[in-house]
């Protein structure tokens, strides 16, 4: 922030707090919805919930600058404030490409139908790196080095994405380790049926006195229980392989859980017991 923009975050009176219920209290909006910071117009407050987790270091910061661009965005003119907006709707509508920042768009859209232009300001100076030359322009007025705040915003949104895209990732390794296993349990499941079968001729060679037959057909019994067990063996690799994964996958989504946990400030109604 240059010294405008930080005069008039600490304008309004920022806190950091530590607690959903304590957070929740001072933005009590969207209760079933996850929010990190909220601004109350008036110089009434700037609340933003202290996110403890190390993985996601800098979200408080780029929260802080997203709730004082709502005080910048208050405070403009009407003429600046038309020609922000015509600016933001432009790039909305012919040059946002980032998935994650469009999903925010439209919850906006759905959440805040009236503020979603100032929502835009927002978002668009803290989360995309890449602006046109007038909206480039504008934050400047306010950031002496926005794209500090942009890194920030990747980095812990890339604590998120390198786990989900882990997941997805094995969770197709193993879909495809799955159905290995099951071809080579119905081979060697096939391959034991025929032992079975050739050890029952064998055996009636053998009671029959069929010396010279039983003799000829042992070398060729002795190879299948030798592919038998060589497909025992590659089977059983193949699901310590799978059952390694598993729990690497469930490592990385239980990481995954624990990151969700500390932003997660809703606050749903319990189900009566």
């Amino acid at each position: 922030m240059n010294s405008y923009t930080r005069h008039l975050f600490y304008l309004n009176k920022p806190q950091l707090l530590a607690t959903v219920s304590s957070f929740r209290q001072d933005c009590p909006e969207n209760k079933d919805t996850i929010v990190l910071g909220c601004y109350h117009s008036g110089q009434n407050g700037i609340f933003i919930y202290n996110v403890q987790d190390s993985a996601l270091a800098g979200i408080q910061q780029v929260t802080a600058a997203h709730e004082v661009l709502h005080a910048v965005y208050a405070r403009l003119s009407s003429q600046d404030r038309t020609q922000l907006d015509n600016e933001l709707e432009s790039f909305y509508k012919h040059g946002l490409t980032d998935p994650v920042v469009l999903a925010e768009v439209k919850i906006y859209q759905q959440t805040e139908p009236t503020d979603v232009m100032d929502e835009m300001s927002c978002t668009f100076g803290t989360e995309v790196a890449n602006l046109p030359a007038a909206l480039t322009a504008y934050y400047n007025r306010f950031f002496t080095n926005r794209a500090a705040i942009v890194a920030y915003e990747q980095q812990y949104e890339g604590a998120f994405l390198s786990r989900q895209n882990t997941i997805t990732s094995d969770d197709q390794q193993l879909a495809a380790m799955k159905q290995q296993i099951n071809a080579q349990q119905a081979a060697v499941g096939s391959q034991l049926t025929q032992i079975n079968s050739d050890r029952t001729n064998l055996n009636s060679l053998l009671s029959s006195g069929q010396a010279a037959a039983y003799n000829a057909a042992v070398p060729g019994f002795n190879n299948e229980i030798d592919t038998y067990n060589a497909g025992v063996d590659s089977l059983r690799t193949t699901i310590n392989s799978y059952n390694q994964l598993v729990a690497a996958r469930n490592l990385i989504a239980g990481q995954l859980t624990t990151l969700d946990s500390a932003i997660d400030t809703r606050q749903i109604p319990q189900a009566a017991q």
